[in-house]
């Protein structure tokens, strides 16, 4: 039975539903960051740091998400989320111990199967997750319960790429295959202890797949909040994708140090994200997510101008920082009004036909963010940048009208 819910965060925490969604995205993010970095080590060693391999990796994990997203998002809300989420970490876990029998007995080249599967499943359990969260929890714990799920992936964007290079460099891809493996299984294994409820069964539904397929689209375009999220997710992944490689050019040309130093920028980003997610969990109930989202929109933009204007070392790392600090407010605001503004039947297909927007946006301004630093300068691709993020703050000016009406209705 699910446990009482309460406004307090210590109910939230005692939240059974909570306890149990954590502890597998615990396991999920240990097999994922192993997998991540195990794979990307034992690739670049096997091909001599072949560009085309390491290439065929983001291939094999992002692919899925513009294939699969829609059509996960649509069987998330026709099939019962639990035994999705279930099945779907189950599969995870039996491919990959397929794999690491076929790495052993035969051809190196199945590791790119370990990442193709995995990616193409998780497009059916992500949403059918955030189904669950707006089946077991109340609208006011929304926004505390994204935080919390947040903040646990901000401690493994810290330890995840330490934990997965350890693994492989200690004991070789052998075990990292093995050690992801078991992770997958242990989750769906918590998961089987998640609390049922009748929000989360449906009927039969006599409707044809691509009928609410479509139907999903259509949501989307008639709810006017959903479709300025919508710009919003292009604008971020715009954004995103366009210093997403440029990084290391911060480091070489406008500060003038070694390369090796771009870890500092990942900590500074990282642990920033870390403390950004704790404070959000500790204020959720006093800011609404619309208010989060503008302000992380607006913050994020100037910090990423100024980390294009630097040439010290102390102000990079300050405003790198400060754009971190903000990133959990455009993450966690977007998620939840994401998850206020649809209807629970149409949850997963909502989530289906926005998330890509944001990845399909990155993937197309990283592939061209050599050539704008190439045309323009490092200082003009960090200014698009910034103001790519400044108009996805503009975006949000319709949703205190519009979410201010649908309130006060």
């Amino acid at each position: 039975m699910l446990l009482p819910k309460t406004s307090k965060d210590s109910g939230l925490f005692r939240n059974r539903f909570i306890q149990v969604i954590i502890l597998s995205n615990v396991l999920l993010q240990i097999g994922i960051w192993v997998r991540n970095f195990g794979i990307l080590l034992y690739v670049m060693d096997k091909t001599g740091n072949n560009p085309y391999y390491v290439s065929l990796i983001s291939v094999a994990e992002f692919g899925p998400l513009f294939l699969f997203s829609f059509i996960g998002g649509t069987f998330a809300d026709r099939w019962r989320p639990k035994l999705t989420m279930v099945l779907s970490d189950f599969l995870s876990a039996v491919s990959v111990f397929i794999v690491l029998l076929t790495i052993i007995f035969g051809s190196w080249h199945a590791v790119f199967f370990v990442t193709l599967v995995s990616s193409i499943l998780s497009q059916f359990s992500q949403p059918s997750a955030m189904k669950l969260f707006k089946v077991h929890l109340t609208p006011e714990q929304l926004q505390s319960g994204m935080a919390i799920f947040q903040t646990v992936m901000s401690i493994f964007v810290i330890i995840g790429p330490l934990l997965g290079t350890f693994i492989y460099q200690r004991f070789g891809i052998n075990l990292s295959i093995g050690i992801m493996g078991l992770a997958f299984l242990m989750s769906a294994g918590v998961l089987t202890f998640l609390p049922s409820q009748n929000g989360e069964t449906h009927e039969k539904s006599t409707a044809k797949f691509w009928h609410d397929l479509a139907e999903g689209f259509r949501y989307v375009w008639r709810r006017k909040v959903l479709l300025v999220l919508g710009g919003i997710f292009v604008c971020a992944g715009l954004g995103v994708g366009i210093i997403q490689p440029l990084g290391i050019f911060i480091i070489t040309e406008r500060l003038g140090l070694p390369k090796d130093n771009l870890q500092w920028l990942m900590v500074a980003s990282g642990s920033a994200m870390l403390i950004g997610g704790g404070i959000i969990l500790g204020i959720s109930k006093k800011i609404a997510p619309q208010k989060l989202l503008a302000f992380g929109l607006l913050v994020n933009a100037i910090s990423i101008v100024v980390v294009g204007l630097s040439t010290n070392l102390i102000i990079t790392l300050c405003f790198q920082f400060l754009s971190g600090l903000v990133m959990p407010c455009i993450q966690i605001g977007v998620s939840t009004l994401m998850l206020n503004m649809s209807e629970e039947a149409y949850v997963g297909r909502v989530n289906g036909v926005l998330n890509p927007l944001f990845i399909g946006a990155m993937v197309l301004t990283i592939s061209i963010a050599g050539l704008l630093k190439a045309k323009f300068s490092l200082v003009t691709s960090y200014q698009i940048s910034g103001f790519l993020f400044f108009l996805g703050m503009l975006l949000t000016i319709p949703l205190f009208k519009k979410i201010g009406s649908i309130k006060e209705t």
